[in-house]
């Protein structure tokens, strides 16, 4: 960290006087009567603060601050100044400076500015740290997988981080959405500038337009005051758009010109609002199914699907149920203050059976529950919900009956089922040519698991 204040100025006697002052007044100074030994104690020395003279023997106040600015962006300045030179002062503050004082120095305006300037620099200091925290948390390198198919898509991310492109994710909810578009913010040039997250679904048709583009007082009923957008706040950054399938026609309207121009006005006003934000969007649904069905807009759909980014489901990535697993274990065991050593074997092993539909979000909580329940250095099966120890192996030693071994196929048999035909769309013909089966095996295998009357419910035929 920073520490200490460095005096330049080329009067050896203002400088030492600044700087036996500072030192009475509990600093740590040191001096420097000319730019080039400035630089050199800078090279030397991290600062916290610098008092710079705008006159040096070889170079200028400004230079300095310049120089400090680009390569000591933590350090703070003030500039030190003749009567005759203000305007030259007020410039200084423009380019950067934290503040200026005329000579002579008072000890009391000095003593105050110091110590305001070490307030101002200890801020940016915490500033950074929680940006570096940031950016750590939320780095592609956080998001952990051995499967191939996160494997291409962390090269997909690698290839188009940098870029303007538009990104559309799709993907059932709790499988990493939002971790992933906030990856690829800080894996960009846009770091440093805002990421805004929205989730369309969560706000009622009437006040998500509002929330996105912002509105001017008075532009309806509730509006006391202006209100800034989430687009003009991400301006310079990263706008994610969670469910985004779920915004109404009139908006979706809307997006595609912010989209496609990157100008909107605010509700109630004439305004023309420029910005330069990088747009992800996400959804759980089939986006090509919402625009078949007249949900949502050809042209919008294909202004957002430049880039696709679909995440698989945890159920497949089984290698990557105790990776996941043991990583929230050490999160939890930080964040909750408990020592865990592990997951055993036979917790593990059920871990892995269990299908996962909430995903990697579902995952997580059960690792939360089981570190803050579980009595032992171990998280054992006792510590697992009931519906994910359904799913433990049958015990070879446990009585059975003449219907176990029909109820232990069943349930298998009627998740393969239902898989193949969520992955043909529910076609029955291209179901059963999948599994390899003919179509009246299929509607009765149906009709036995009830997959019949989902489909009804669901509009299928």
């Amino acid at each position: 960290m920073p520490n200490g204040i460095l005096i330049v100025d080329d009067d050896k006697i203002i400088l030492d006087s600044l700087c036996e002052f500072l030192k009475l007044e509990g600093y740590s100074a040191i001096g420097a009567d000319s730019f080039k030994l400035a630089i050199s104690r800078l090279q030397r020395n991290r600062f916290s603060l610098v008092i710079t003279d705008v006159n040096l023997p070889d170079g200028s106040g400004f230079e300095l601050l310049n120089h400090i600015k680009q390569n000591y962006p933590q350090t703070v300045v003030i500039i030190v100044t003749g009567y005759g030179t203000i305007e030259s002062a007020v410039e200084a503050i423009k380019m950067g400076a934290y503040d200026y004082l005329t000579k002579p120095v008072i000890d009391d305006e000095l003593r105050l500015t110091v110590e305001r300037a070490l307030k101002q620099q200890s801020l940016i200091s915490e500033n950074e740290n929680l940006k570096s925290q940031l950016v750590h948390k939320y780095s592609l390198e956080n998001i952990i997988s051995q499967d191939y198919k996160m494997a291409k898509i962390f090269d997909l991310v690698e290839a188009v981080a940098d870029s303007r492109s538009n990104i559309l994710m799709t993907g059932s909810s709790g499988t990493g959405k939002t971790m992933l578009a906030r990856a690829i913010h800080y894996r960009s040039g846009r770091k440093d500038k805002p990421f805004v997250e929205v989730s369309c679904g969560a706000l009622p048709e009437t006040l998500l337009e509002s929330e996105l583009f912002g509105h001017v007082k008075g532009s309806f009923t509730g509006a006391i005051s202006d209100k800034q957008g989430k687009f003009f706040a991400a301006d310079g950054g990263t706008i994610f758009l969670d469910e985004i399938s779920s915004a109404s026609a009139a908006l979706q309207v809307k997006l595609l010109r912010v989209i496609q121009d990157r100008q909107f006005e605010p509700v109630g006003s004439n305004k023309t609002i420029t910005v330069d934000t990088r747009v992800i969007v996400a959804s759980n649904r089939n986006m090509m199914d919402e625009v078949k069905q007249g949900r949502f807009r050809e042209d919008l759909y294909y202004r957002l699907n430049v880039i696709t980014i679909n995440l698989p489901v945890l159920s497949e990535r089984p290698a990557d149920i105790p990776l996941l697993a043991q990583q929230f274990m050490k999160n939890f065991c930080i964040s909750h203050n408990r020592v865990k050593a592990g997951i055993d074997k036979e917790a593990m092993d059920v871990l892995q059976r269990y299908d996962w539909p909430g995903n990697v979000r579902e995952l997580e909580n059960v690792i939360e529950r089981a570190v803050l329940l579980s009595k032992t250095d171990y998280i054992t099966f006792d510590d697992l919900p009931l519906n994910i120890t359904a799913f433990a192996p049958l015990n070879p030693m446990d009585d059975f009956d003449s219907t176990s071994l029909k109820s232990a196929i069943a349930e298998p048999e009627r998740k393969i089922l239902r898989a193949a035909l969520e992955a043909n769309n529910w076609n029955r013909q291209l179901t059963a040519l999948a599994l390899k089966i003919n179509r009246t095996t299929l509607y009765k295998k149906m009709k036995k698991y009830g997959l019949e009357d989902e489909a009804e419910r669901m509009g299928i035929r």
